[in-house]
């Protein structure tokens, strides 16, 4: 997916730079306007890149410790998580990060707890919290 996302904001880039030689006024301004996307997306999915490999990271010590969260939630035939459940799972993770909240293991346990009660924003951004203080410390 990053490959396709790659060529094209090559391709974009190409066609704003083409714009901006043109030396039309217009031209200069939609080029310019074009470059701004390509160095958005770039930045956005290095972004997510960083992120992805630091949660790799702090996983690989939390398993050398025995420490990895394990998803023992129950779940309906179908495989969904009983919310109930998950809730409950998600009260425990949240007191533990109120406890400890500049412990990354906090945050990066209630991510997992996040994602399992459906809320997937929230636990990328503990993630990303998990990821911060994973790097300052």
């Amino acid at each position: 997916m990053t490959g396709l996302l790659a060529l094209y904001v090559w391709l974009v880039a190409v066609r704003a730079t083409a714009l901006v030689t043109s030396g039309e006024p217009v031209g200069v301004v939609l080029g310019i306007a074009f470059w701004v996307l390509p160095l958005l997306v770039v930045g956005l999915v290095a972004r997510e890149w960083r992120l992805a490999v630091d949660v790799q990271r702090m996983a690989d010590e939390l398993a050398d410790a025995d420490e990895l969260p394990v998803d023992t939630l129950p779940r309906s035939p179908g495989g969904r998580i009983d919310r109930a459940a998950a809730r409950e799972a998600f009260e425990d993770a949240r007191a533990v990060v109120d406890g400890a909240p500049e412990d990354w293991r906090s945050w990066y346990h209630l991510a997992f707890a996040y994602d399992a009660a459906g809320d997937r924003r929230r636990a990328r951004e503990s993630l990303r919290t998990a990821s911060r203080l994973h790097r300052a410390a």
